[in-house]
């Protein structure tokens, strides 16, 4: 039996993007997204406090725009633990965190291919060079980058059974949740 796999997909402009598409890009932008993981019964993220969760669409973010389901996963509640601790304490730390560079999409991804063997949608992974590109986004990258929300982080010293994940905080990756949704463990 498997577990089922999704990514939920939010517009951190709640609609705002179509309307600032055209003089950021010279075209309409569909949104500008974060994503998050579910599996397990948890929505799992990253930000600028590492990786973190919630309960499925618990972020202040409310439900997300849309979900994909990615398929299912052989990968046991367990071995999947093991995987967030690694990836919390060196590639998905906290401090490595950069809106546009290293952010929740670029988490969603990697921890969807360990899942199920594919990743996100391929046009939420580009938008942020997309955006870079243009000298508008260049100019307004300082702006958007001090915008970012913050979390509460996973915690390095996890027991074994207990689920948790890195607080995170996110720009076009993670929405602001409080303090009573977040779940803070050790690793």
């Amino acid at each position: 039996m498997g577990f089922k796999v999704q990514v939920y997909i939010y517009d951190l402009t709640q609609g705002m993007a179509r309307t600032m598409g055209p003089a950021l890009i010279g075209r309409p932008l569909d949104g500008v997204w974060h994503t998050a993981i579910v599996v397990y019964g948890k929505e799992y993220f990253f930000g600028g406090g590492g990786i973190e969760y919630c309960n499925p669409g618990g972020t202040m973010m409310g439900q997300p725009l849309k979900i994909e389901d990615l398929g299912e996963t052989q990968i046991t509640e367990d071995l999947f633990q093991d995987y967030l601790r690694t990836q919390s304490q060196d590639r998905f730390r906290g401090d490595r965190y950069d809106l546009f560079r290293h952010n929740c999409n670029n988490f969603s991804n990697e921890t969807a291919q360990f899942l199920v063997g594919k990743g996100i949608p391929q046009h939420i992974l580009d938008l942020p060079n997309e955006i870079l590109s243009t000298p508008m986004g260049q100019m307004l990258a300082p702006m958007i980058q001090q915008m970012t929300p913050s979390g509460t982080s996973l915690p390095s010293n996890m027991g074994s059974g207990a689920s948790a994940v890195n607080g995170a905080s996110g720009g076009f990756s993670t929405p602001p949740i409080t303090q009573k949704e977040v779940q803070k463990t050790s690793f």
